[in-house]
């Protein structure tokens, strides 16, 4: 795993970690690398300055690892700050531009995929096995990144 700082043409500026550096240019290749604060495709890889520890001397124990693959680096509040802001304004954007069909979306889904219902943006609960049916059968599906309003605590 290599973790890489990315930035985006709107000079927003995020670390992610991939399989390799091969691995990133494949997903950049096929469009699959999006900026985490305003969505836009055009990330590029950041100068970076490598994470390297000193030796150790004889009889000192070794230091500890900066981060393990799948761990949040040092937490960069203002950073965080502006992805809570980015999804507030997606769930925002979704919840006003879409019907809300809760436990039904996967049969709402699938119906409106087949013409049967009238198209329009919908989006609601469905458990895993279902979700795995749509997209088999090619009905354009996507997770949201947050719960539904009932579920947030």
């Amino acid at each position: 795993m290599i973790r890489f700082s990315l930035s985006c043409p709107n000079a927003h500026s995020f670390e992610s970690w991939f399989q390799s550096g091969a691995a990133f240019d494949r997903l950049k290749a096929a469009g699959q690398i999006s900026c985490i604060v305003c969505g836009a495709t055009g990330v590029e890889k950041s100068l970076m300055a490598p994470a390297v520890r000193p030796a150790r001397k004889a009889g000192e124990p070794a230091a500890p690892a900066l981060s393990a693959p799948g761990t949040p680096a040092a937490a960069n509040p203002a950073a965080e700050a502006l992805a809570a802001e980015a999804l507030a304004a997606l769930r925002r954007r979704i919840e006003e531009s879409s019907d809300y069909v809760g436990m039904n979306f996967a049969s709402e889904a699938r119906a409106i995929h087949e013409g049967e219902a009238p198209d329009r943006a919908i989006h609601g609960e469905a458990r895993l096995d279902e979700a795995k049916r749509l997209i088999e059968d090619g009905v354009p599906v996507v997770p949201l990144p947050f719960l539904p309003r009932r579920n947030a605590n």
